[in-house]
């Protein structure tokens, strides 16, 4: 775990961590930096991180619905099971990884704002490492800022 994550990680009042985990070192270093950490399970995570944290994460807070899930694709292009879901959950904040690629777009047909905050790790195939950090109130988004921890490290 870096320690530039860790240090942003403490000044925060939650952690949302969107999958592909990849071990329980990283989110034991996480929660011990924040007073709350939310996270599903990635397509990379193995059973024991699948058994431990759900695919989906849904819940409000200061007036916002949140929905955070790995695999969610983006608006006018949601994969299947987030299409199947959506009317039921309606969220106001729909926040998905899996693909690697910082987004924030505003989903206009939904009325929802949609983030990818990229991969912060050490792999995949990312050129650099990003995270997103933002505050809640009345039911808004505000004061989004990228955060970049420098580029991914290269396979040996």
């Amino acid at each position: 775990m870096d320690d530039a994550i860790c240090r942003y990680a403490a000044q925060a009042d939650e952690v949302w961590h969107a999958g592909d985990i990849g071990s329980e070192n990283v989110l034991e270093s996480l929660s011990q930096s924040s007073i709350t950490l939310r996270a599903v399970f990635g397509n990379i995570d193995d059973t024991s991180l699948r058994k431990k944290w759900p695919e989906d994460a849904v819940f409000e807070i200061e007036g916002l619905k949140v929905w955070i899930t790995h695999i969610g694709g983006y608006p006018g292009k949601y994969v299947r099971r987030v299409q199947q879901k959506w009317n039921s959950i309606k969220p106001g904040l729909f926040i998905c990884g899996h693909s690697h690629i910082l987004k924030v777009m505003y989903d206009s047909k939904n009325a929802c704002l949609h983030m990818n905050p990229g991969a912060a790790g050490i792999h995949g195939f990312h050129q650099v490492r990003t995270a997103l950090r933002f505050q809640v109130r009345a039911g808004k988004v505000e004061n989004l800022e990228v955060i970049e921890f420098g580029k991914r490290a290269q396979p040996l």
